[in-house]
């Protein structure tokens, strides 16, 4: 099971690329696609879900090409897309019924598979209720249950957690990882927790490009050594903003903590601390934007 991207480019007019150059071969796993608001997640989400297609490049599915036979994998693909929408009126059977005959589930199945999969998205109970009452983790839930209906080899989901509250938050990475087994499940989002929770994988873009992918400890051995802490007054945090890359701040009794990416202590007092995730993904930002 290999889905593979080969120089993958999408121009949408004259010098403006939503993708470039993107070559990336998946595998079965959870994929994490790290990358700020406008790297191009959502173009090469589209294009691997053959509802656009790339200007240059090629991708393939088992060796098939999906430009000019999509039919391959659309049969076998679950997708939930960052604007997903559903029918406020009907309930979550309803609902996932009407897609069970989009997609061409056999008749025979549907049932038993609306059944299994209102179990795995913890929405037994509220199956009968009309969707347009359902909270936003809850509709969260019923579209990864659509994504499922025809057991997808492939599964792309698309900023998932975006106005999610914490909790909601939590079981929907949890589900993720559940689901990912024999699966090529890909996760795109600019929430770092989110694939630090999830993923196996991590491809990171920004601009269209792609700047790394590859295990999360090696995302986090490219920091070691090079992520600082230090207390500031109040006053001094905009000017150390201006000055260092800042991942993060605390505010605490005897000022301000900072945490910064850099090469050696950014000034005398800074203490070396471990890296996280986030640290790695403003390193990789940061020096795919100036290199």
């Amino acid at each position: 099971m290999e889905l593979v991207i080969t120089q993958a480019a999408k121009q949408y007019s004259k010098g403006h690329f939503g993708l470039r150059d993107f070559s990336l071969t998946l595998r079965p796993g959870v994929w994490g696609l790290l990358g700020p608001n406008g790297a191009g997640k959502s173009t090469l989400m589209r294009i691997l879900a053959t509802i656009t297609k790339p200007t240059a490049g090629t991708i393939t599915w088992n060796g098939g090409d999906i430009v000019k036979n999509p039919n391959p994998l659309r049969q076998c693909l679950g997708y939930l897309p960052q604007d997903f929408g559903v029918y406020p009126n009907l309930n979550a059977v309803e609902f996932l019924e009407y897609m069970a005959a989009v997609k061409g589930v056999p008749g025979r199945e549907v049932g038993q598979r609306i059944a299994n999969l209102l179990e795995l998205v913890n929405l037994v109970e509220a199956r009968k209720r009309p969707l347009g009452g359902y909270s936003g983790g809850m509709r969260q839930r019923i579209g990864i249950a659509q994504a499922l209906l025809n057991d997808p080899q492939v599964l792309i989901v698309d900023e998932p957690t975006v106005g999610l509250d914490p909790e909601e938050r939590v079981r929907f990475r949890n589900l993720l990882s559940d689901l990912a087994g024999e699966r090529i499940v890909i996760l795109s989002t600019h929430i770092v927790s989110d694939v630090e929770a999830t993923a196996s994988q991590i491809a990171m873009m920004d601009q269209g490009c792609l700047i790394k992918a590859d295990l999360p400890e090696h995302f986090l051995k490219d920091v070691e050594g090079r992520v600082w802490e230090w207390v500031v007054p109040s006053d001094q945090v905009n000017e150390a903003r201006r000055t260092f890359r800042i991942s993060s701040m605390l505010r605490q009794s005897d000022g301000v903590r900072l945490r910064a990416v850099a090469p050696q202590a950014p000034v005398p007092a800074a203490v070396s601390v471990e890296a996280s995730l986030e640290d790695a993904y403003l390193y990789h930002i940061q020096n795919g934007r100036t290199g």
